[in-house]
């Protein structure tokens, strides 16, 4: 089986070797490729792994039964599997599928003050698991958040190399169009990546196959796998509310209107009876949240109204699978999204920025046509962001950059279906380059 290369690898290095490092938590939806990648990187560098998966081997929710002290928890393991073996400074214990038992999470602050061993915890639905948590060792551990794959990482497991992504960002900096062929193989590629989404087993099972066969029954046994989850870790009413809202997503994002309006869920449904259900489908990583703002300007974080928002897919090949079997033909067949074209472009762009490490915001000013997708920071300045399914004429983002009262908007960007471009202040850059936004903006002194 192929190993598709992640961006957690270099990360997983750099913990390792940082002086006096944290016990690790690794957090991300299910499925996206957590415990491949921390096994992969433990075997090649340490002399042992110790791997405990709670929901595959349950008799280890009794090592704590001693208490969380780091002597204890080795010798409870140590009992009931004696051929572990515990080597002080080259071993890596591994704590996987920890919504299972998050009491663990209580011992990380007495791994680190013992310091002789290695430990990474991985799970998912951690944002939730948490709460039950009697201690989680706040400032004992490290977080890091693994998503599925975003385009750059499809285009290492294409077998494209760190040299192609830098070419890209160049293109972008110094205002260079792609030439006719790179727009064309760039385009097929992020279009494949649109209708696969980043989730690992349906890029390998494409990338060994080099066809699509199987991956729409693939994501589709995701999606039952995911609304299984629902049924397993949420109790109540509240289980037929979040499924409610889930399956909801795909039908609100084709509307002209992206706003993701309760009132449509069911008969009497109001935003106060919701509002966790929301909260915790984005925690357990399966949507990102797009707040409207309340004006456009800076600072962004507390400048928005918490009841107004578009829901987007964490992973746009969910987005695809939950499509009807006639959108799912159009798509496949003729590359034409249709009624979801929208959709789809803001939902990978919108992904893209959340996988950058950008929260999201749009903007719609009341009893106005002036709407805005997105928005991204520099150091001095506030971006409108548009996605535009066709190569029609940004309006809105024409009218925030003239508008003296939006005074932190200097310049916006647009992408489209085309190629690179510069008029009247607006970036236009095509789609497949949204994942390096972040890395174009970093350099830039407006």
């Amino acid at each position: 089986m192929i190993y598709l290369q992640r961006k957690i690898d270099s990360y997983l290095l750099e913990w390792k070797n940082t002086p006096d490092h944290n016990p690790l938590i690794v957090k991300g939806s299910r499925q996206v490729g957590k415990t491949e990648s921390i096994l992969r990187f433990g075997n090649a560098n340490y002399e042992n792994v110790v791997s405990i998966n709670f929901v595959e081997e349950p008799k280890y929710r009794l090592i704590c039964e001693d208490g969380y002290k780091t002597d204890s928890i080795i010798k409870n393991i140590s009992r009931i599997d004696p051929e572990k073996k515990f080597r002080e400074g080259k071993t890596l214990i591994f704590f996987d599928e920890i919504q299972d038992f998050p009491d663990i999470a209580t011992s990380l602050k007495f791994f680190k003050l013992d310091g002789r061993f290695d430990v990474i915890c991985s799970g998912s639905l951690l944002g939730i698991s948490y709460k039950r948590i009697e201690s989680n060792s706040v400032g004992y551990k490290t977080d890091y958040e693994m998503f599925s794959l975003d385009f750059e990482e499809f285009l290492l497991a294409k077998g494209y190399d760190a040299r192609t992504v830098e070419e890209m960002l160049i293109h972008m900096k110094e205002q260079v169009p792609f030439s006719q062929l790179e727009m064309s193989v760039y385009g097929e590629l992020f279009l494949d990546y649109c209708i696969l989404g980043g989730m690992p087993a349906v890029v390998r099972e494409y990338i060994e196959k080099g066809t699509f066969e199987g991956t729409l029954g693939m994501q589709r046994q995701l999606l039952e796998d995911y609304r299984e989850d629902i049924r397993k870790y949420v109790e109540g009413m509240d289980q037929t509310r979040i499924l409610n809202v889930f399956n909801q997503i795909p039908v609100q994002l084709a509307k002209d209107n992206k706003k993701f309006q309760i009132s449509k869920i069911a008969k009497d449904a109001r935003f106060k009876d919701y509002r966790g259900c929301i909260e915790w489908l984005e925690s357990a990583g399966l949507i990102n949240v797009c707040y409207c703002l309340n004006y456009p300007e800076l600072p962004l974080k507390g400048n928005y109204d918490e009841t107004k928002y578009k829901i987007y897919f964490q992973d746009s090949g969910l987005l695809v699978a939950m499509l009807d079997d006639e959108a799912q033909e159009d798509l496949r067949a003729n590359k034409n999204l249709g009624v979801y074209k929208g959709a789809l472009y803001e939902n990978i762009v919108g992904e893209a920025l959340v996988k950058s490490g950008y929260s999201l915001y749009y903007y719609k000013r009341e009893n106005s046509t002036l709407e805005e997708d997105f928005f991204v920071r520099t150091k001095k300045s506030l971006l409108p962001v548009e996605v535009k399914a066709t190569n029609g004429m940004a309006k809105s983002l024409r009218s925030l950059i003239r508008n003296e009262n939006y005074s932190d908007i200097r310049a916006g960007i647009k992408l489209t279906a085309g190629n690179i471009g510069f008029s009247d202040n607006i970036y236009t850059f095509p789609y497949f380059c949204a994942f390096l936004l972040r890395r174009y903006l970093a350099d830039v002194t407006w």
